[in-house]
């Protein structure tokens, strides 16, 4: 399946947040884009997987100067995440040309899944959202990243589809910029107000990358069920 240049990579994570921003990016009012939308069904059997396949929901923004794909990437567990994220990944490196597509994946992590190395939360600092630039590099993720805080060095991250993300496009030297919006990190606000303002931040770094619009007003965002989002201790799986 042939792809923009850019892609913006989303999971249906349990807590809606990337249902939620594949929802909310449309094209801005006075643009020139068509949208084109489809889905995609890729087998895994040759990870010995025949009972289940990747599911992926996909929007093409397209106009002669400026083209941007954004995919919804079904949520699966350990160990089929790997294989589904990796099929969609080899598929967007196609044949390993010049031409692989840059991407953005925008995370919104729980703060207490990002430590340090003396195992205490990065609450100590209050920065919302970093960018974290992975593969080779390209004038794009550069360009996003100029406006974005790094992470410390020292950073560890417990949760499993950014981990394994990072694991799988440093492999392939995919191209790719990778978003971490912060919840949790201010006690003293209401959860729901908190990870609006996460949301809205990460919205308008992905509406400067793709040239869309990012219309906060279709975020419908349920803070009750983002917090009972999983919290089953770290398996190390990816190193």
């Amino acid at each position: 399946m042939k792809v923009a240049p850019k892609v913006i990579l989303l999971f249906r994570d349990s807590s809606g947040f990337g249902t939620a921003i594949f929802e909310a990016l449309q094209p801005n009012p006075n643009s020139n884009f068509q949208k084109r939308q489809e889905s995609l069904d890729l087998s895994l059997e040759r990870y010995g997987i025949k009972d289940q396949k990747v599911s992926v929901e996909i929007v093409h923004f397209l106009d002669g100067s400026n083209q941007v794909s954004v995919l919804l990437l079904e949520n699966y567990e350990p160990p089929t995440l790997a294989c589904a994220l990796n099929e969609v990944l080899s598929m967007l490196v196609g044949d390993g040309s010049s031409n692989m597509p840059t991407i953005v994946a925008p995370f919104l992590v729980a703060d207490t899944k990002l430590k340090m190395e003396n195992r205490t939360s990065l609450g100590v600092d209050n920065i919302s959202v970093y960018g974290l630039q992975v593969g080779a590099s390209s004038g794009l993720t550069k360009a996003l990243v100029t406006n974005l805080r790094s992470p410390p060095p020292s950073l560890q991250i417990f949760h499993e589809q950014l981990a394994c993300l990072l694991q799988l496009v440093r492999v392939l030297n995919l191209p790719t910029l990778v978003i971490i919006g912060r919840k949790g990190r201010k006690l003293h606000r209401k959860t729901s107000e908190e990870e609006l303002e996460v949301i809205h931040e990460i919205g308008q770094h992905l509406a400067s990358f793709s040239s869309l619009n990012f219309s906060a007003e279709k975020i419908a965002w349920d803070a009750t069920k983002s917090s009972r989002e999983t919290q089953e201790p770290w398996r190390a799986l990816y190193g």
